[in-house]
């Protein structure tokens, strides 16, 4: 392969100013479009000898004939012109918005003569006064039928309004008490225009004085025992009062802001916005976005962030995102310029309750990207089409209806373990999950060939137990009764990593003998598909099916041997603390939940052992010299760890008597962090901060 390609331009002939570019293939069609401060330095970066560039980078240069660029007067003008071409040519290899629906709003036609309180999606009525987004229609009626019980404005249609004034009959709505606007003929133009002033006002502030002099009526109107009019009185303050707990208080009352939660992986992101006006939450709303190339976090606020607010959306004084990009001044300047020149500010959110806010959201933003990679294997359809995909992709002459995934996790070389997980007809069977554990070892690959070969050794329903070498210290007994494992052969087998991986499990293969059985690895980073001996990657298209089931299948499998190695590292710190004389399982637990973690308590001193309630001071310096002296394995190579230091599940399933393998076993409490591990993601769901809506689809939830 050529270090780069053949059209190359020189590099004196692009200038270093900043600007524009686009690539486009043979046909003259953009591929892509981007903005650079520097236009060397950027373009320079493609130009890089072709096995450094990302997978998917790669294939846009080659695929690319040439390349043009425009240079601007200021980074402001090239964050203008590249959305103006992005939403122009569409190019193929740029980020994706798949938001394909609107969101309702609340509107107040404020340029009418009589203004009219409606749900719309349409953000360019002139003269209208929006508040939302909302996340459901139903919650934009809700709202709208308790504010008119306090400020009955008119909500009718036009035609309804010309007519009833033309005629000096009240219309239907009027009739039936759903419209107070002039055309129900009980208050005149100017009053009612005076009630949507305080219709407006109170929906853009929130103001709980408006309830206390509703109050201080009431309890006139009741003085004067005016008894009908005290309890209308009262009846508009539970409405209002209705509608402030529909809307979470997070911040104080002066803060308005937008703040952004974005989960990403190699493929896609999903994005949560939550509007925050008045410190209350007055929208949410969630969209996904595809990439294609490897860009960063930063880069994807930045055409987040632009996508949001370059149409008709206005900006709020503070944008909160997860990570400045680059050029955030340029981008600070340029959402300063779409509010009118009153000042936005980008930031993060560092702490307090801002930062509380940023977790929800991007707790939810996970959720959210879960829900858009697991819901697409739902149907039949779709995964009969991901199956005959994946069959095409890897050139198998029948489509893997069972596939099993493979994965290895350690914490630095010790308590080495294995996973695997079962997929039937595209969704995972976790009856037939298994888990190994590996005595010795000596790296990741040895680790796969190991599992691979316990595996394969009992590939049929009437395999005996195999005589192998002692790779767990739970390891069969000799003579134990051979057992039925499996319904039937796997048409492919899949392992979690590159080439190296891919060569050991077929060592496996060949030593057992097995040639009818797929192979394929794929790499995390880059989510490419590795064949044994092959020298490229197998690539699959972007968004297709076939790619998100694999995905998913390597991330059940990955989660899976995380919980297994957590669990075994858990119940390994306790039993040996259990030797200790004076420290009862409650102790344990104690010192457990003080440290966070046995990174932290084997680290700890017996003066800070100390600290823990109910240890005293020989009992802390026999713990620190019992996990002092308990020798832990040797590191099994340079691979990084797989799986953090933080504790593990308190619980784990029984070994199999017969294979020494542990049976599969759904997603189970973790009381260090006060959640539970998500059975996909292997996330632990932390615990709920006060006040904080929790978000789902049907919109934000207030905790009890």
């Amino acid at each position: 392969m050529a270090d780069t390609v053949s059209w190359r331009p020189k590099a004196g002939e692009i200038p270093t100013d900043p600007g524009v570019y686009r690539w486009r293939d043979e046909a003259g069609r953009v591929l892509y479009v981007g903005k650079a401060k520097n236009l060397r330095a950027r373009l320079s970066n493609y130009f890089a000898p072709l096995p450094t560039l990302h997978e998917r980078t790669r294939r846009m240069v080659l695929t690319a004939r040439s390349v043009e660029w425009t240079t601007v007067g200021s980074e402001i003008e090239a964050l203008q012109l590249e959305y103006t071409w992005i939403k122009e040519f569409d190019p193929p290899f740029n980020v994706k918005f798949r938001d394909d629906k609107s969101y309702p709003y609340m509107a107040i036609t404020l340029g009418e003569e009589a203004p009219r309180v409606m749900v719309t999606r349409n953000r360019k009525i002139k003269g209208a006064k929006y508040f939302g987004p909302y996340p459901k229609i139903w919650a934009v009626h809700d709202t709208i039928d308790l504010m008119i019980k306090v400020f009955p404005i008119r909500t009718c249609s036009d035609s309804s309004y010309k007519k009833a004034m033309q005629t000096g009959k009240p219309c239907f709505p009027g009739q039936i008490g759903k419209c107070g606007g002039p055309c129900s003929q009980k208050v005149t133009i100017a009053e009612h225009r005076a009630m949507v002033e305080e219709f407006v006002r109170f929906m853009a502030s929130y103001d709980r004085r408006v309830i206390t002099q509703l109050r201080q009526r009431m309890a006139a109107s009741a003085d004067a025992m005016q008894y009908e009019q005290a309890a209308r009185f009262r009846d508009q303050v539970g409405a209002l009062e209705a509608v402030l707990e529909k809307s979470a208080v997070v911040l104080r009352d002066s803060v308005d802001l937008d703040l952004f939660g974005i989960a990403e992986d190699e493929l896609a992101a999903a994005v949560q916005l939550f509007s925050v006006r008045g410190g209350r939450i007055r929208g949410v709303r969630g969209w996904v976005v595809d990439k294609e190339l490897d860009i960063s976090t930063g880069d994807l606020v930045e055409q987040i962030v632009q996508g949001q607010y370059a149409t008709t959306e206005e900006p709020p004084r503070e944008v909160v995102v997860p990570e400045l990009p680059e050029d955030a001044e340029a981008l600070q300047q340029w959402l300063s310029e779409r509010r009118g020149g009153r000042g936005t500010k980008l930031s993060t959110a560092q702490r307090g309750d801002r930062a509380g806010l940023a977790r929800t959201a991007a707790q939810n933003a996970a959720q959210a990207l879960m829900l858009y990679k697991t819901k697409r294997s739902a149907d039949y359809t779709t995964r009969s089409a991901a199956l005959a995909d994946i069959q095409d992709a890897l050139g198998m002459t029948e489509a893997p209806l069972r596939m099993e995934c493979y994965d290895i996790s350690h914490l630095q070389g010790t308590n080495v373990v294995a996973s695997m997980v079962v997929f039937e007809d595209g969704l995972p069977r976790k009856d037939q999950y298994r888990r190994y554990t590996i005595a010795e070892t000596t790296d990741d690959t040895d680790s796969m060939y190991q599992v691979l070969s316990r595996r394969l050794a009992r590939l049929d329903e009437d395999a005996t137990v195999p005589d192998v070498p002692d790779v767990t210290s739970d390891d069969v007994v000799e003579g134990s009764k051979p057992t039925k494992r499996f319904a039937y052969r796997p048409q492919l087998l899949i392992v979690d990593g590159g080439q190296p991986q891919v060569q050991a499990a077929k060592r496996a293969m060949d030593e057992a003998g097995v040639h009818d059985i797929a192979l394929v690895g794929i790499a995390k980073r880059l989510e490419e598909l590795w064949l044994p001996d092959d020298d490229f990657p197998v690539i699959l298209p972007r968004n297709s099916e076939a790619l998100f089931l694999v995905q998913r299948i390597r991330d059940e499998a990955h989660r899976f041997a995380i919980t297994h190695q957590r669990t075994r590292r858990k119940r390994d710190v306790r039993s040996q603390l259990s030797e200790i004389p004076g420290l009862g399982p409650t102790r344990v637990s104690a010192l457990l939940k003080h440290f966070g973690s046995v990174a932290r308590l084997r680290e700890a001193t017996a003066e800070e052992i100390g600290e823990v309630p109910g240890v005293g001071p020989a009992t802390a310096a026999a713990v620190v010299t019992k996990l002092r002296q308990t020798p832990t394995s040797a590191p099994v190579g340079p691979t990084p760890p797989t799986a953090a230091s933080a504790p593990s599940p308190v619980s784990a399933p029984d070994a199999d008597a017969a294979t020494g393998d542990v049976a599969g076993a759904d997603a189970v409490v973790d009381p260090t962090t006060d959640g539970v591990t998500d059975p996909v993601t292997g996330a632990a769901s932390p615990g709920g901060t006060a006040r904080l809506p929790q978000v789902t689809p049907d919109g934000p939830h207030l905790p009890s």
